[in-house]
């Protein structure tokens, strides 16, 4: 039983990458619908940086016509990179001027969380996945890559960090853009080190072009099994859900574990 928050919560606004493939805004709507049933009472509403609408700014003045002063926004974004660095903040102050009395706070991007892991475990295992053939598996752990070393440097440590939790034989990173490895060449080096099974964890949120290009790549390289992307995943929103709360001061529904 989630705990109801306090009636002046403020709103929420999900703010995603965006994309020219409707499965993103489709995924979106419905990880915004499980969040939804997290925080009853809590106005939830959803926006995108790119392609998709309503913007950002577009979202927040429809908050504000329905009466809202208070808002947390929460980046759906994996990693601390430009978007939630540079793009989202000078989006927010450019619309501020436009929303007069209304107190806006940008919370922090979703990873790294113990529940994005267990989140990307559950793909695996529904994509077929055996727990007991950890020893002889390895796994590329497929990001969507930044140019922004730091977020490229996280991806890394959380492969590292789960090799560590799991007994596969390794976690390779990947990165659809922008870094190398690739993720046919990092499941060929998986190969090449000796594991008898290769899967691909995509850790992305929502189809699209270099989700695609992720799946291209593990067919490409022989990957015994491909994962379907995080999505509308239960963790996914318990995240969410997580970050809002931190960021609004409101008491952590139950379920919503702490990083």
């Amino acid at each position: 039983m989630h705990r109801t928050p306090h009636p002046a919560a403020p709103a929420l606004l999900l703010v995603a990458h965006g994309s020219r493939d409707a499965r993103h805004a489709a995924t979106t709507a419905a990880l915004a619908s499980r969040v939804r049933r997290l925080l009853p009472g809590v106005r939830v509403a959803a926006g995108y940086l790119d392609f998709d609408t309503p913007s950002p700014a577009e979202a927040l003045h429809g908050l504000y016509a329905a009466g809202v002063r208070q808002a947390v926004v929460v980046p759906l974004l994996l990693t601390r990179a430009y978007h939630a660095k540079t793009d989202l903040p000078a989006v927010l102050a450019e619309a501020a001027p436009g929303l007069p009395g209304m107190t806006v706070r940008q919370a922090g991007v979703l990873g790294p969380h113990r529940l994005l892991v267990a989140a990307l475990e559950r793909r695996l295992r529904a994509a077929g996945l055996v727990p007991g053939d950890a020893a002889s598996t390895g796994v590329v752990l497929a990001s969507a890559g930044s140019s922004d070393p730091e977020a490229n440097a996280v991806i890394a440590d959380i492969a590292r960090e789960w090799r560590r939790t799991t007994g596969w034989c390794a976690v390779r990173p990947a990165f659809a853009s922008a870094n190398p490895p690739r993720t046919a060449d990092a499941v060929r080096a998986l190969r090449a080190e000796g594991a008898r099974r290769v899967a691909v964890a995509p850790y992305v949120l929502a189809p699209g072009r270099l989700p695609d290009r992720i799946a291209a790549g593990a067919r490409e390289g022989g990957a015994d099994l491909l994962a379907p992307v995080l999505g509308a995943a239960p963790e996914v929103a318990r995240v969410v859900v997580e970050r809002y709360a931190r960021e609004a001061g409101v008491p952590r529904p139950a379920g919503a574990a702490a990083a």
